[in-house]
């Protein structure tokens, strides 16, 4: 072979080892990105069967809710107000028994008197597959009007399905009594799903 032919033919191998090294680097990027989303999936799982252990043993009413619906989300939030209020979250939907998941966002913003931090956690128990589709599939937005009713306190619960779901609010306090989830706002997460 002639010297030409052998340049010729280092600068080929050298071009595709730099292609190669440059997609092991975006494989390696995309294996990162895709343990970063599983474990931050594994995270809200926990979360969500934290809280439901935690409800369902402070509230009878809400695990015979529970056992009657026909699925459930759970999410994990952060308030913050400053005059205005706005937060967010992370959480998960599923139907009762299934094995897949839906992970979903939540984003909150309000106007008035308010200074401090809250961290809570919000459960859905969904009636039937038509209110867990909507809720899932279109997202959903909590109404000026729209409450976490569990009673007066946790013995005393009154809570039931109102227009398919009860919702409930826990912090760590406990359940709260007409939790406000106004200005609320529910939708998939394209990243995590």
């Amino acid at each position: 072979m002639d010297k030409l032919k052998i340049r010729a033919l280092l600068v080929i191998c050298a071009a595709a080892l730099i292609v190669m090294a440059s997609a092991g680097t975006a494989n390696a990027d995309d294996d990162w990105k895709s343990l970063k989303q599983e474990s931050k999936r594994m995270k809200i799982d926990e979360m969500a069967k934290e809280t439901l252990d935690s409800l369902f043993s402070e509230n009878a009413k809400a695990k015979e809710l529970y056992e009657n619906s026909y699925g459930w989300a759970v999410f994990d939030n952060l308030k913050i107000a400053l005059g205005f209020s706005g937060g967010g979250g992370n959480g998960v939907a599923s139907v009762k028994g299934a094995e897949s998941k839906t992970y979903m966002k939540m984003g909150t913003a309000g106007v008035g008197l308010g200074l401090g931090a809250n961290k809570y956690q919000v459960v859905f128990l969904f009636q039937d597959s038509k209110t867990y589709d909507q809720f899932v599939n279109s997202g959903w937005q909590a109404d000026a009007g729209a409450t976490a009713s569990a009673g007066t306190s946790a013995a005393e619960v009154k809570t039931d399905f109102v227009n398919g779901l009860a919702i409930y609010q826990i912090t760590e306090k406990g359940l709260m009594a007409n939790a406000d989830i106004a200005d609320t706002k529910y939708w998939k997460d394209d990243k995590l799903n």
